[in-house]
C-alpha cells in the first residue's frame, strides 16, 4: 500500500513537473462542464462570461497577473465558449478541428492578487478561413476593462462557413467585422506574404 501511494504521489509529481498540468486538466474539465452543466447557446454571437481569481501562481515579479496567464485564461474561456454555443461539435461531427493561427494583446490595467474577473468571449465573426474571437478581461471589483485579446481561430478540415450553415441548419451571412480588426487581419496577412517571400515559397506553402 505505502509502494503504491509513493508510486501514485510521484506519478502526480511529474505529471506537474514535466507537462503543463494544470493547463492539461483546466480545459477538458472546462469542456466538460460547459457541456454537461450550463444551457446550450444558441446564439453566435452572444458573449459568455467565465469566472477567475488572480492565484499566487499567476503573479510575476511585480506582483500582478503575469502577461502569459491572459492568454491561459483567454484559451481556457473560449474553449468553454465554442463548446456551449456548439461550434466545438459541429467541427468534430464534421470531422474537422480549428487551431490558434494569430492572436493579438492590449493590457490597461494590472489585475492583482485575490483580485476577480471574468473573461467575456464573444464571436465577432468568420470569414473563408478562420473564425475571430475577442476576450475581454473585466475586474470585479469595479468593472475595469483591464485587457482585451484577439484570436484567430484557423478551421482545417471545413470551413467557418459550413461549420455554421452545420449549426443553423442554413446557410448565414458573416456580419461584418469591426474596420480594426479588419486592419489585423490586413497586418496577418502582409506578415504571411512577407515571411512566405523571406523563405523563398512565394504561395506554395500556405499559413495555418
Amino acid at each position: 500500500m505505502l509502494g503504491l501511494l509513493v508510486a501514485s504521489l510521484a506519478l502526480a509529481l511529474s505529471f506537474f513537473a514535466l507537462l503543463d498540468g494544470w493547463y492539461l486538466v483546466r480545459v477538458p474539465c472546462a469542456v466538460l462542464r460547459a457541456r454537461l452543466l450550463q444551457p446550450r447557446v444558441r446564439d453566435l454571437l452572444a458573449e459568455q462570461r467565465y469566472a477567475g481569481r488572480v492565484l499566487p501562481s499567476d503573479l510575476d515579479l511585480l506582483l500582478h497577473m503575469n502577461n502569459a496567464r491572459y492568454l491561459r485564461e483567454a484559451d481556457v474561456a473560449r474553449a468553454a465558449h465554442l463548446t456551449r454555443c456548439g461550434v466545438l461539435g459541429a467541427l468534430r461531427e464534421l470531422g474537422a478541428h480549428a487551431v490558434l493561427a494569430a492572436s493579438c494583446a492590449r493590457y490597461r490595467r494590472s489585475l492583482r492578487l485575490l483580485e476577480p474577473f471574468e473573461v467575456r468571449t464573444r464571436l465577432l465573426g468568420w470569414d473563408d478561413r478562420a473564425f475571430y474571437l475577442e476576450a475581454r478581461f473585466v475586474s470585479l471589483r469595479d468593472g475595469f476593462l483591464c485587457a482585451l485579446l484577439r484570436s484567430r481561430q484557423h478551421v482545417l478540415g471545413t470551413s467557418p462557413e459550413r461549420v455554421v450553415q452545420h449549426l443553423c441548419k442554413r446557410r448565414v451571412e458573416p456580419p461584418e467585422l469591426p474596420e480594426d480588426l479588419q486592419h489585423w487581419i490586413a497586418y496577418n496577412e502582409a506578415s504571411s506574404q512577407l515571411l512566405r517571400a523571406e523563405s523563398g515559397l512565394g504561395d506554395v506553402i500556405k499559413d495555418q
